[in-house]
């Protein structure tokens, strides 16, 4: 099993959500996260004055998925994510060791 982790641009995650379900992938966690890479944030002008925005707003999703849905969940993540531009994010597959559903115990693959 692994755990996919995607950083990705918050208006893309419609997209990501519907490529997921096509995919029959149902279980994902999202989380609103800060940070940047090679785009190194941005200036923005507010009242008059210029800031620095060092820390982007993106989305954090974390999807648990059989070794066998592995490839073809990323590249899904990778279409609906794309944008084109600087800043669509990244993709990390981790291995997962374990996984076990609380409500009815079961454990591996079928509790995800």
């Amino acid at each position: 099993m692994k755990l996919l982790v995607a950083i990705i641009k918050p208006s893309r995650i419609e997209n990501v959500r519907q490529a997921l379900n096509d995919l029959d992938v149902h279980g994902m966690t999202v989380s609103e996260v800060k940070g940047y890479g090679r785009q190194k944030g941005h200036s923005e002008i507010y009242r008059g004055a210029e800031y620095e925005i060092h820390f982007l707003p993106k989305l954090k999703l974390e999807i648990a998925v059989d070794d066998s849905q592995v490839d073809k969940v990323t590249q899904a993540v990778k279409d609906a994510a794309n944008t084109g531009k600087i800043g669509d994010g990244k993709i990390f597959a981790l291995d997962l060791e374990q996984v076990t559903r609380i409500r009815t115990g079961e454990t591996g693959a079928s509790a995800l």
